[in-house]
């Protein structure tokens, strides 16, 4: 594969994809973990679906917008929901957690009505659901690359202040932080990353990348830093091996990715279970 990516633009544009969403994915998701809106990932990537789905469709009966990207409306789409989300969190003071799936719902009804509508699947969208090394352009990547440095440095530049909102939201507020502001910011983020990691992983597994290293870390890590390192640690093994297995193995990439992921969090449930009990063992001696 290491000749294949210095010969073919297509698995250079999978290759350096991936190591980006290998980034991206696992380190919004240790916020997302902390502050307990795991579903919302889910949430936005069937939103992202119904924004592919109108684009494929606007395709078929508007032929002078053949030539654009349905990663773009897929964007937008995930983007509006992200802060529908946001709005019914508000709404639902009491209930927040409603909002997740009130969203999820309204993005397969949207998604199934315009797929519907362009009369079915075809390779373009089955691509966007499953991931598709091949699909990603030299386009996606560089899009990627521009939400990569963007969410980078939002990060640096609000870790402080996103930390103190994940923990401790109400002091957070009383010491001055603008929560709303950061929590728009936030979210922003986590629906342009959804959007651009579809290519390579898919629509329906992306949640996994943006929660299984993340759950890994969580078992083996001694504090956040280590889990935001951790977490990226993992996700780029996960993402770099599913793409060289998909390669020689001629398997899904997305399905590959999420697996070695979940083979990853189990070795680390065993490996805290036998650290645990060689503890207690030592302790009995």
């Amino acid at each position: 594969m290491i000749q294949g990516i210095l010969q073919y633009e297509f698995l250079q544009n999978a290759f350096f994809t991936g190591l980006m969403i290998g980034i991206l994915a696992p380190l919004l998701g240790v916020f997302i973990v902390v502050r307990r809106l795991s579903l919302i990932a889910d949430a936005l990537s069937h939103v992202t679906l119904a924004g592919i789905a109108a684009s494929l469709l606007i395709e078929k009966y508007f032929l002078f917008m053949s030539g654009l990207n349905p990663l773009y409306l897929g964007m937008v789409f995930s983007v509006g929901g992200s802060l529908f989300i946001e709005k019914l969190r508000g709404v639902y003071k009491h209930y927040q957690e409603l909002a997740i799936p009130i969203i999820l719902s309204s993005g397969i009804g949207l998604g199934v009505i315009f797929i519907s509508l362009a009369n079915g699947f075809n390779t373009d969208l089955f691509s966007y659901l499953f991931g598709s090394v091949s699909a990603v352009s030299r386009t996606d990547l560089w899009v990627i690359f521009s939400i990569s440095i963007v969410v980078i440095l939002v990060i640096i530049l609000l870790y402080k202040e996103l930390f103190l909102l994940s923990f401790d939201e109400e002091h957070a507020k009383a010491s001055g932080i603008p929560a709303k502001a950061i929590h728009f910011i936030f979210i922003v983020m986590v629906a342009l990353v959804i959007a651009a990691s579809m290519r390579i992983v898919g629509i329906l597994l992306v949640s996994s990348l943006m929660t299984l290293p993340v759950a890994a870390s969580i078992r083996v890590a001694k504090g956040f830093k280590q889990t935001i390192i951790l977490s990226v640690l993992f996700g780029e093994i996960s993402v770099l091996g599913g793409l060289f297995a998909s390669y020689y193995l001629d398997l899904a990439p997305g399905g590959t990715i999420v697996m070695i992921a979940v083979v990853i969090l189990i070795l680390t449930i065993f490996y805290k279970k036998m650290t645990i009990n060689k503890s207690i063992s030592q302790g009995g001696i």
